[in-house]
Protein backbone atom coordinates (compact mmCIF):
# COMPACT_ATOMS: atom_id res chain seq x y z
CA UNK A 1 0.00 0.00 0.00
CA UNK A 2 0.98 3.82 -0.43
CA UNK A 3 0.59 5.07 3.09
CA UNK A 4 0.43 8.80 3.89
CA UNK A 5 1.48 10.43 7.33
CA UNK A 6 0.39 13.42 8.03
CA UNK A 7 2.75 15.09 10.67
CA UNK A 8 4.45 18.35 11.73
CA UNK A 9 7.60 16.38 11.96
CA UNK A 10 9.13 13.18 10.44
CA UNK A 11 11.88 12.49 13.57
CA UNK A 12 9.18 12.66 16.23
CA UNK A 13 9.40 9.28 17.78
CA UNK A 14 5.75 8.30 16.46
CA UNK A 15 5.83 9.36 13.40
CA UNK A 16 9.32 7.69 13.02
CA UNK A 17 7.95 4.57 14.57
CA UNK A 18 4.64 4.29 12.28
CA UNK A 19 6.89 4.86 9.13
CA UNK A 20 9.42 2.11 10.24
CA UNK A 21 6.74 -0.33 11.02
CA UNK A 22 5.04 0.31 7.63
CA UNK A 23 8.29 0.12 5.37
CA UNK A 24 8.95 -2.89 7.22
CA UNK A 25 5.77 -4.48 5.96
CA UNK A 26 6.86 -4.22 3.08
CA UNK A 27 4.05 -0.19 2.08
CA UNK A 28 5.56 2.63 0.46
CA UNK A 29 5.36 5.49 3.30
CA UNK A 30 5.61 9.35 2.89
CA UNK A 31 5.65 12.07 5.48
CA UNK A 32 3.52 15.50 4.80
CA UNK A 33 3.46 18.37 7.34
CA UNK A 34 -0.09 19.19 6.56
CA UNK A 35 0.51 23.00 7.16
CA UNK A 36 2.10 22.73 3.83
CA UNK A 37 -0.59 20.27 2.38
CA UNK A 38 -2.89 22.60 -0.05
CA UNK A 39 -6.66 22.22 -1.27
CA UNK A 40 -8.11 22.30 -4.89
CA UNK A 41 -11.98 21.68 -3.64
CA UNK A 42 -14.15 20.98 -6.51
CA UNK A 43 -17.28 18.65 -6.81
CA UNK A 44 -15.96 16.21 -9.01
CA UNK A 45 -12.05 15.96 -8.90
CA UNK A 46 -10.63 17.11 -5.46
CA UNK A 47 -7.10 17.22 -4.68
CA UNK A 48 -4.19 17.84 -2.49
CA UNK A 49 -0.82 19.41 -3.36
CA UNK A 50 2.29 19.63 -1.47
CA UNK A 51 5.21 22.20 -2.54
CA UNK A 52 4.05 21.97 -5.95
CA UNK A 53 3.51 18.28 -6.47
CA UNK A 54 -0.03 16.78 -6.62
CA UNK A 55 -0.66 13.80 -4.17
CA UNK A 56 -2.10 10.95 -5.76
CA UNK A 57 -2.71 7.18 -5.64
CA UNK A 58 -2.90 6.98 -1.45
CA UNK A 59 -4.67 3.94 -0.41
CA UNK A 60 -4.21 5.31 3.45
CA UNK A 61 -3.37 8.54 5.65
CA UNK A 62 -2.42 8.46 9.03
CA UNK A 63 -3.40 11.48 10.60
CA UNK A 64 -0.53 12.89 13.48
CA UNK A 65 -2.26 16.08 13.96
CA UNK A 66 -1.80 18.52 17.08
CA UNK A 67 -4.01 20.43 19.08
CA UNK A 68 -2.95 23.70 18.11
CA UNK A 69 -3.42 23.28 14.61
CA UNK A 70 -6.53 20.46 14.74
CA UNK A 71 -8.89 23.05 12.12
CA UNK A 72 -6.95 22.49 9.56
CA UNK A 73 -5.36 19.30 9.58
CA UNK A 74 -8.97 17.69 9.88
CA UNK A 75 -9.05 20.04 6.92
CA UNK A 76 -6.61 18.02 4.75
CA UNK A 77 -7.93 15.43 6.12
CA UNK A 78 -11.25 15.57 4.75
CA UNK A 79 -9.82 16.15 1.57
CA UNK A 80 -8.29 12.55 1.79
CA UNK A 81 -11.27 11.31 2.42
CA UNK A 82 -13.20 12.86 -0.32
CA UNK A 83 -10.49 11.55 -2.57
CA UNK A 84 -10.95 7.94 -1.39
CA UNK A 85 -8.39 7.81 1.11
CA UNK A 86 -8.80 5.58 3.98
CA UNK A 87 -7.78 7.49 7.18
CA UNK A 88 -7.05 5.89 10.38
CA UNK A 89 -9.08 8.23 12.40
CA UNK A 90 -11.75 9.98 10.39
CA UNK A 91 -11.82 13.92 10.31
CA UNK A 92 -15.45 14.44 11.95
CA UNK A 93 -14.10 11.79 14.82
CA UNK A 94 -10.67 13.84 15.71
CA UNK A 95 -12.77 16.87 15.83
CA UNK A 96 -15.27 15.77 18.51
CA UNK A 97 -12.53 14.39 20.59
CA UNK A 98 -10.32 17.39 20.55
CA UNK A 99 -13.80 19.43 21.93
CA UNK A 100 -13.49 19.08 25.54
CA UNK A 101 -16.80 19.66 26.09
CA UNK A 102 -18.79 18.03 23.78
CA UNK A 103 -16.69 14.91 24.19
CA UNK A 104 -17.49 14.93 28.04
CA UNK A 105 -20.56 15.49 26.85
CA UNK A 106 -21.07 12.75 24.26
CA UNK A 107 -19.60 9.93 27.11
CA UNK A 108 -22.06 11.21 29.44
CA UNK A 109 -25.27 10.74 27.50
CA UNK A 110 -24.09 6.53 26.81
CA UNK A 111 -23.40 6.54 30.90
CA UNK A 112 -19.57 6.70 30.94
CA UNK A 113 -18.33 7.21 34.29
CA UNK A 114 -16.62 10.51 34.33
CA UNK A 115 -15.55 13.35 36.92
CA UNK A 116 -18.45 15.67 37.99
CA UNK A 117 -18.32 18.23 35.43
CA UNK A 118 -18.81 21.76 35.57
CA UNK A 119 -19.82 24.52 32.83
CA UNK A 120 -20.33 28.09 33.08
CA UNK A 121 -19.41 31.34 31.03
CA UNK A 122 -21.14 33.92 33.50
CA UNK A 123 -18.79 35.07 36.77
CA UNK A 124 -22.41 35.58 38.61
CA UNK A 125 -22.62 31.24 38.51
CA UNK A 126 -19.41 30.59 39.83
CA UNK A 127 -20.48 29.94 43.51
CA UNK A 128 -23.16 27.91 42.51
CA UNK A 129 -21.41 25.96 39.71
CA UNK A 130 -18.61 24.91 42.11
CA UNK A 131 -21.03 23.42 44.84
CA UNK A 132 -22.99 21.78 42.01
CA UNK A 133 -19.23 20.48 41.45
CA UNK A 134 -18.41 19.72 45.09
CA UNK A 135 -15.87 18.70 47.25
CA UNK A 136 -12.88 21.07 48.41
CA UNK A 137 -10.42 20.75 45.45
CA UNK A 138 -11.20 21.58 42.15
CA UNK A 139 -9.50 21.08 38.72
CA UNK A 140 -10.39 24.21 36.32
CA UNK A 141 -9.04 23.54 32.27
CA UNK A 142 -9.09 25.54 29.34
CA UNK A 143 -11.16 24.40 27.12
CA UNK A 144 -8.25 24.61 24.15
CA UNK A 145 -5.81 23.00 26.77
CA UNK A 146 -3.38 19.65 25.86
CA UNK A 147 -0.58 17.90 27.40
CA UNK A 148 -1.04 19.12 31.03
CA UNK A 149 -1.22 22.98 29.63
CA UNK A 150 -4.34 25.41 31.06
CA UNK A 151 -5.07 22.75 33.51
CA UNK A 152 -4.76 24.26 37.48
CA UNK A 153 -5.72 22.58 40.62
CA UNK A 154 -7.37 24.87 43.26
CA UNK A 155 -6.77 23.84 46.81
CA UNK A 156 -10.04 25.63 48.15
CA UNK A 157 -13.39 27.14 46.59
CA UNK A 158 -11.57 30.33 46.87
CA UNK A 159 -9.11 29.89 45.27
CA UNK A 160 -11.14 28.07 42.66
CA UNK A 161 -13.25 30.95 41.84
CA UNK A 162 -9.91 33.42 41.81
CA UNK A 163 -8.54 31.05 38.85
CA UNK A 164 -11.92 31.10 37.17
CA UNK A 165 -12.65 34.66 37.24
CA UNK A 166 -9.48 35.21 35.76
CA UNK A 167 -9.83 32.43 32.91
CA UNK A 168 -13.00 34.25 32.24
CA UNK A 169 -11.79 38.05 32.24
CA UNK A 170 -9.54 36.72 29.04
CA UNK A 171 -12.83 35.09 27.49
CA UNK A 172 -11.39 31.89 27.71
CA UNK A 173 -13.56 29.12 28.03
CA UNK A 174 -13.40 26.59 31.11
CA UNK A 175 -14.09 23.19 32.38
CA UNK A 176 -14.93 22.48 36.43
CA UNK A 177 -13.81 19.14 37.61
CA UNK A 178 -14.12 16.73 40.99
CA UNK A 179 -10.27 16.60 41.86
CA UNK A 180 -10.32 12.63 42.52
CA UNK A 181 -7.90 12.52 45.69
CA UNK A 182 -8.13 8.72 45.61
CA UNK A 183 -5.99 8.59 42.38
CA UNK A 184 -3.19 9.69 43.53
CA UNK A 185 -1.70 11.92 41.12
CA UNK A 186 -1.90 8.60 38.79
CA UNK A 187 -3.78 8.19 36.27
CA UNK A 188 -3.89 4.95 33.37
CA UNK A 189 -3.59 5.26 29.60
CA UNK A 190 -5.16 2.44 27.74
CA UNK A 191 -3.99 2.15 23.96
CA UNK A 192 -7.50 1.16 21.75
CA UNK A 193 -6.74 -0.17 18.34
CA UNK A 194 -9.70 -1.81 16.22
CA UNK A 195 -12.20 -1.85 19.69
CA UNK A 196 -9.49 -3.53 21.44
CA UNK A 197 -7.01 -2.19 24.21
CA UNK A 198 -3.72 -3.54 22.87
CA UNK A 199 -1.77 -2.09 25.76
CA UNK A 200 -1.97 -0.03 29.18
CA UNK A 201 0.57 1.88 31.26
CA UNK A 202 0.03 3.67 34.44
CA UNK A 203 1.65 7.21 34.04
CA UNK A 204 2.60 9.03 37.92
CA UNK A 205 3.23 12.45 38.30
CA UNK A 206 6.12 13.50 39.63
CA UNK A 207 6.14 14.97 43.25
CA UNK A 208 3.99 17.53 43.73
CA UNK A 209 2.88 17.17 40.73
CA UNK A 210 -0.89 16.49 40.15
CA UNK A 211 -0.95 16.21 36.68
CA UNK A 212 0.51 12.71 35.49
CA UNK A 213 1.16 13.85 31.97
CA UNK A 214 5.19 12.49 30.66
CA UNK A 215 5.63 15.78 28.84
CA UNK A 216 5.13 17.28 32.64
CA UNK A 217 8.36 14.35 33.84
CA UNK A 218 5.92 11.82 35.11
CA UNK A 219 7.07 8.27 34.84
CA UNK A 220 5.01 5.28 33.03
CA UNK A 221 5.01 1.88 34.14
CA UNK A 222 2.99 -1.47 32.78
CA UNK A 223 -0.29 -2.05 34.40
CA UNK A 224 -3.05 -5.30 34.68
CA UNK A 225 -6.19 -3.32 34.42
CA UNK A 226 -9.83 -4.69 34.88
CA UNK A 227 -12.65 -6.17 33.20
CA UNK A 228 -14.34 -2.92 33.60
CA UNK A 229 -11.76 -0.17 33.29
CA UNK A 230 -10.69 -2.37 29.29
CA UNK A 231 -14.79 -2.21 28.55
CA UNK A 232 -14.77 1.78 29.69
CA UNK A 233 -11.93 2.61 27.68
CA UNK A 234 -13.19 0.52 24.26
CA UNK A 235 -16.67 1.99 25.12
CA UNK A 236 -14.86 5.85 25.31
CA UNK A 237 -13.02 5.12 22.17
CA UNK A 238 -16.13 3.62 19.92
CA UNK A 239 -18.11 6.84 21.55
CA UNK A 240 -15.48 9.13 19.94
CA UNK A 241 -15.95 7.14 16.31
CA UNK A 242 -12.15 6.71 16.61
CA UNK A 243 -10.20 3.92 15.21
CA UNK A 244 -6.97 4.30 17.24
CA UNK A 245 -7.08 6.14 20.81
CA UNK A 246 -4.98 6.58 23.57
CA UNK A 247 -8.02 6.91 26.60
CA UNK A 248 -7.13 8.07 29.70
CA UNK A 249 -8.70 6.91 32.92
CA UNK A 250 -8.56 7.48 36.71
CA UNK A 251 -9.44 5.37 39.14
CA UNK A 252 -12.08 6.87 41.65
CA UNK A 253 -14.06 5.19 44.65
CA UNK A 254 -16.97 4.71 42.11
CA UNK A 255 -15.20 3.11 39.64
CA UNK A 256 -12.98 4.24 36.65
CA UNK A 257 -13.64 7.63 35.02
CA UNK A 258 -12.87 8.79 32.15
CA UNK A 259 -10.27 12.03 31.85
CA UNK A 260 -10.22 12.69 28.19
CA UNK A 261 -9.62 10.52 24.81
CA UNK A 262 -6.65 11.28 22.89
CA UNK A 263 -7.12 10.50 18.97
CA UNK A 264 -3.37 10.89 18.36
CA UNK A 265 -1.59 9.38 20.67
CA UNK A 266 1.71 9.18 21.14
CA UNK A 267 3.83 5.77 21.14
CA UNK A 268 6.83 6.60 22.95
CA UNK A 269 5.53 6.21 26.43
CA UNK A 270 3.22 3.23 26.35
CA UNK A 271 5.81 0.85 23.58
CA UNK A 272 8.74 1.39 26.14
CA UNK A 273 6.85 0.90 29.12
CA UNK A 274 4.77 -2.27 28.01
CA UNK A 275 7.65 -4.33 25.35
CA UNK A 276 4.68 -4.18 22.57
CA UNK A 277 5.46 -2.93 18.99
CA UNK A 278 2.23 -0.81 18.61
CA UNK A 279 2.90 0.79 15.55
CA UNK A 280 3.16 -2.50 14.12
CA UNK A 281 -0.16 -2.98 15.41
CA UNK A 282 -1.85 0.02 13.80
CA UNK A 283 -0.42 -0.67 10.42
CA UNK A 284 -1.82 -4.33 10.72
CA UNK A 285 -5.18 -2.75 11.46
CA UNK A 286 -4.88 -0.29 8.16
CA UNK A 287 -4.16 -3.31 6.04
CA UNK A 288 -6.90 -5.07 7.23
CA UNK A 289 -9.58 -1.89 6.97
CA UNK A 290 -8.29 -0.11 4.09
CA UNK A 291 -8.85 -3.30 1.65
CA UNK A 292 -12.05 -3.23 2.42
CA UNK A 293 -12.65 0.68 1.95
CA UNK A 294 -13.85 3.79 3.67
CA UNK A 295 -14.55 3.38 7.20
CA UNK A 296 -17.86 5.21 8.63
CA UNK A 297 -17.59 7.06 11.69
CA UNK A 298 -19.14 5.16 14.39
CA UNK A 299 -19.88 7.98 16.86
CA UNK A 300 -22.64 10.74 16.75
CA UNK A 301 -22.84 14.37 17.74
Amino acid sequence: MKIAILSRNAKLYSTRRLAEAAKERGHEVHVFDHLRCYMNITSMRPSIHYKGVKLEGFDAVIPRIGASVTFYGTAVLRQFEMMGVFPLNESVAISRSRDKLRSVQLLARKGIGLPVTGFARSPDDIDDLLNSVGGNKFVIKLLEGTQGIGVVLAENKKAAESVIEAFLGLNANILVQEFIEEAGGADIRCFVVDGKVVAAMKRQGKEGEFRSNLHRGGSAELVRITPEERSTAVRAANIMGLNVAGVDLMRSNHGPVVMEVNSSPGLEGIEKATGKDIAAMVISFIEKRAAVGRTTTRGKG
